[in-house]
């Protein structure tokens, strides 16, 4: 088609539906994963660090690179980008399904990343770009985040069942498909947009993100098997700070910054950025554990504890549509404090948790987490990226999925007891139980 704007009603909707679709596979493929975690454990022989890395390889690197992919966007074409991220994450996705060890695995999972990273960002911004009226943005927003939390909610169930018929390579096949659907329908309808003045390349910054969100993972994961005082955890928090410490000095030098510091004097902007991090932080600490814990403690199957976690998915369902709707007719505070209350209940009931806690406690749990989660998607990406001009609707998406991710790894600290990492020890995910690693 032309590289014209969408002019009817249905047309927008079709290409809302494309960007949903991408957002779709991307998350999805995140959290159905920690669902395989102890059936990757036991067919590739990884320990606490290896599996850790399975998750986080993916986050740091779509971290690392969403700010440039952004920017990138608005520069050379957000329908190109777009596409070259849909054909990276699809072709990866095979890799990562045919891979034939850990180390294999996570190669492929970095790579995949870099394709992810095209996604999501360029995605909100096709969508900041293709609807002008305010009301319609913020209805189309709002089922962006209504997406974002259903397909983060849902992961663990749709892998639970992947798991338990095909084995874990089909969290990966399943990608394919969806890839491809994307593809043709994306050179079908997306029109090509780019901001009216290109944005210059800024690789010192480029660097500088990604040693500090690499360092600090490394020293994160670390810390688990060593101990926050060693030498490797003092080492990479050094190397984190220094780098932060560089992007504080450098980027406002400069006059199209990779990180945008200026949008952080917008209280609101710097409001969503730290409640996406606070959120996905608690979504990532939730999921890594109750997986492990359903299947490790409870000795539920990968497909039983996918299902045990349906009420938190079906919550989810329920209150993503819900925190649109409200965003659009009373605006971002409601939602926002409900989510917030919502979610430390959840992490109040959970505190207890033992092996043999009765399931309508950890029902109830999962449930209050999932409407937490489900209301606070929609606030944090309407909050974020309404407020920037159009022109840098990519940087600020960038922006605020960093966010998410560095949220979404932040929660990994999981110590060893006995000192070092490996097969020979086991986790403490807290003071109640620990979960074997043999």
């Amino acid at each position: 088609m032309a590289d014209s704007g969408t002019t009817t009603r249905a047309h927008r909707r079709v290409v809302l539906a494309i960007c949903c679709m991408s957002l779709l596979m991307v998350s999805l493929d995140v959290t159905a994963l920690n669902v395989a975690l102890p059936s990757l454990r036991q067919e590739l022989g990884a320990d606490v660090a290896g599996l850790q890395w399975t998750i986080d390889v993916y986050t740091v690197v779509l971290a690392s690179f969403l700010m440039l992919s952004g920017s990138m966007a608005d520069r050379i074409g957000r329908r190109r980008v777009f596409r070259s991220g849909l054909l990276v994450f699809t072709v990866c996705s095979v890799l990562c399904a045919l891979a034939p060890g850990l180390g294999w695995l996570i190669a492929f999972r970095a790579v995949q990343a870099l394709g992810g990273s095209m996604l999501n960002p360029v995605a909100m911004s096709i969508i900041r770009n293709t609807f002008d009226d305010p009301r319609e943005l913020a209805r189309a927003i709002g089922a962006w985040g209504a997406v974002l939390g259903i397909s983060m909610s849902v992961g663990p169930v749709v892998g639970g069942a992947l798991v338990h018929s095909f084995g874990w390579r089909a969290i990966f096949w399943l990608n394919l498909p969806v890839g491809l659907a994307a593809l043709l329908l994306t050179a079908r309808y997306v029109p090509e947009s780019r901001a009216p003045r290109p944005r210059r390349i800024d690789p010192v910054g480029q660097v500088l993100v990604i040693v500090l969100l690499g360092s600090l993972t490394f020293g994160i994961i670390e810390s688990g098997g060593t101990g926050w005082g060693s030498p490797a955890t003092l080492v990479s928090g050094a190397v984190a700070l220094g780098a932060l410490a560089g992007l504080l000095v450098y980027e406002p030098r400069r006059e199209d910054p990779l990180l945008e510091l200026r949008f952080f004097r917008s209280v609101p902007f710097s409001g969503a950025f730290a409640c996406a991090i606070a959120a996905f932080a608690a979504l990532g600490g939730f999921l890594f554990l109750n997986t492990l814990y359903l299947q490790d403690e409870r000795g539920l199957s990968a497909l039983h504890a996918g299902l045990f976690l349906l009420p938190m998915a079906a919550a989810t369902l329920v209150f993503s549509p819900l925190s649109g709707y409200l965003v659009g007719r009373h605006g971002a505070r409601a939602p926002m404090l409900l989510a917030g209350a919502a979610i430390a209940v959840s992490g109040v009931l959970l505190t207890g948790l033992e092996p043999d806690t009765p399931a309508p406690l950890l029902f109830a749990a999962y449930l209050a987490f999932g409407a937490g989660f489900g209301l606070v998607n929609a606030p944090i990406t309407n909050t974020a990226v309404t407020g920037m001009p159009a022109s840098r609707a990519g940087v600020a998406a960038g922006i605020a999925s960093t966010g998410r991710q560095v949220g979404s790894y932040t929660h990994l600290t999981l110590p060893t007891e006995g000192g070092g990492g490996g097969n020979g020890g086991t986790v403490s995910t807290n003071k109640h139980y620990t979960l074997p690693m043999e």
